[in-house]
């Protein structure tokens, strides 16, 4: 079963659309539950309403994946909140959630895409971070229904 351990949104970019130029200074802060609008995306984050049937309307990150990345690059100090991914969850392989629809607490995905990581990862997490994360890089998803999910510790 997915179980969601960290809930995220940010109310701006800070490196989507920054290439070339300094990141943004966008916090993103974690919140207990997050509203996920059918076709939309997260009520409050920079990407809801970012464009008609956006493949990233929200994403997903693997727990173990993260603990993986900071165990073998040695990054003790990396926090979830720097991978700029809305939802992390504990019990998933998330690549084999691409093309595929899924339900976590009610609310139902549908697979688009992994999100691959880009080079401002090795600048928000540490050296090495964009390679390491390539192919586990989480999964971009439209939201099917609308409800809440909640962050379960």
């Amino acid at each position: 079963m997915v179980r969601p351990e960290h809930l995220f949104i940010s109310p701006g970019h800070n490196f989507f659309g920054h290439h070339g130029q300094p990141a943004g200074q966008n916090p993103i802060v974690a919140v207990e539950q997050i509203e996920c609008v059918a076709g939309r995306g997260i009520r409050g984050d920079r990407f809801f309403d970012h464009q008609e049937d956006y493949k990233g309307q929200i994403t997903f990150f693997s727990m173990e994946v993260f603990e993986a990345l900071r165990r073998e690059l040695n990054l003790p100090a990396a926090q979830p909140q720097a991978l700029r991914r809305n939802v992390l969850v504990r019990g998933a392989d998330l690549n084999a959630l691409i093309r595929k629809e899924f339900e976590v607490q009610g609310v139902r995905f549908a697979g688009v895409e992994e999100s691959r990581p880009c080079h401002w990862m090795n600048t928000a997490l540490g050296p090495g971070a964009e390679e390491w994360l390539r192919g586990r890089g989480g999964l971009r998803c439209r939201i099917l229904t609308s409800g809440t999910l909640r962050r379960e510790s």
